[in-house]
């Protein structure tokens, strides 16, 4: 049996911005992802704390140190710039795994630059 179990998370960034036009997902800053254990593609849950919604999307490298959380495609009509966001990444691990895992889950401060891992 698996059990799937928070890898990594991103707590209370910034939405820099939206673009409807694009085929969908999340742009996130390199360093933003690296520092969660994120990788490029994988599938985020995205939870916006200003609004309350929720939705599941996968994730594009955005450039290393920009800052960028870019909302793509037809999600930026549920997450605005300046909204705060949650970002979820998740696993699957096996009974004996889940005894020794460690999510990473990293703070950014208001210009979304990694300051903290919890």
């Amino acid at each position: 049996m698996l059990i799937r179990a928070l890898k990594g998370k991103i707590h209370r960034a910034t939405v820099t911005g939206a673009k409807i036009d694009y085929p969908g997902s999340i742009g996130i800053d390199t360093d933003l992802l690296d520092a969660a254990g994120i990788k490029p593609y994988e599938v985020v849950l995205l939870a916006n704390v200003t609004n309350g919604e929720r939705l599941e999307t996968y994730v594009v490298p955005a450039p290393a140190g920009s800052g960028e959380v870019t909302i793509l495609g037809a999600a930026a009509r549920k997450f605005n710039p300046g909204d705060i966001v949650i970002m979820m990444n998740f696993a699957y691990y096996t009974p004996e795994e889940m005894e020794t895992i460690k999510p990473k889950v990293v703070c950014p401060d208001e210009n979304n630059k990694p300051v903290r891992i919890l």
